[in-house]
């Protein structure tokens, strides 16, 4: 039986791990063959083409083959466009990494999630401070949306009724977009709401949604972050609690 090769897929390694004293196993999610599982056999042998490339974070072209759950990584090729990110840019882009791991199958493709991640990890790697936020909140909306875990923005989840625009409403688990009512721990506007929803629109560029998370960033986050940890079924990410851990130890 021939042996399915796949060559110059897209790609971005969004874990690794050792496999052996001189081989890595790779988590990466590819652009037309979602998250697969790759041995980088020899990758941590000093003369190992793959050690400088199979780096979290950058547009690499991947080459593979295999039937197995875990194939074998023939060639990468970096694509270049920007540096390693650090500091925070660089806790950012793992946890969008953490989420992808967290919320997508094995083997289940979405070519429009991959842009979408690609375009974030861009301005992750190039901006710092609300850009980075907004960077952030824009791909959890959009992230949810390709998964079909995003109710509609732009009408009451229960009953479907159309949103008042100077009317507060609350994104929760379970309920979706409903009213706001005391236990809620923030909220928006249907205004607000209706442009969210406009601004990710499956034609709308990734900046349309940049600009609307922009302007209400500090109501949508804790919203996002409750509904993100409902479908993770955690209370808090891994890399969050990081984030929080190293923000505290700065504070000493």
């Amino acid at each position: 039986m021939a042996i399915k090769r796949i060559s110059d897929e897209p790609a971005y390694v969004l874990h690794r791990y050792d496999w052996s004293e001189s081989s890595l196993i790779l988590e990466v999610f590819t652009r037309n063959h979602g998250r697969i599982a790759l041995v980088a056999k020899g990758a941590k042998r000093p003369s190992s083409s793959f050690r400088p490339i199979l780096l979290p974070l950058q547009p690499l072209h991947l080459t593979f083959g295999g039937d197995a759950e875990i194939r074998t990584l023939k060639s990468a090729e970096w694509q270049g466009g920007h540096i390693m990110p650090s500091g925070d840019a660089l806790m950012s882009g793992y946890y969008l990494n953490e989420l992808l791991l967290t919320l997508l199958a094995r083997d289940d493709p979405h070519p429009g999630l991959f842009d979408i991640y690609a375009n974030a990890v861009q301005v992750i790697a190039s901006e710092h401070g609300e850009a980075l936020q907004s960077a952030l909140r824009a791909f959890e909306l959009l992230l949810l949306r390709e998964i079909g875990l995003l109710p509609l923005l732009d009408a009451q989840t229960m009953t479907l009724r159309d949103l008042a625009p100077q009317q507060a409403y609350s994104l929760v688990p379970e309920g979706g977009l409903r009213q706001t009512s005391e236990s809620d721990r923030a909220s928006l506007s249907g205004a607000q709401w209706l442009a969210l929803q406009q601004s990710i629109a499956v034609n709308a560029p990734f900046t349309a949604t940049l600009r609307a998370c922009s302007e209400v960033m500090a109501e949508l986050k804790p919203q996002l972050r409750l509904l993100l940890n409902y479908h993770c079924g955690v209370s808090t990410l891994r890399t969050r609690q990081m984030m929080i851990d190293l923000q505290s130890l700065q504070a000493l």
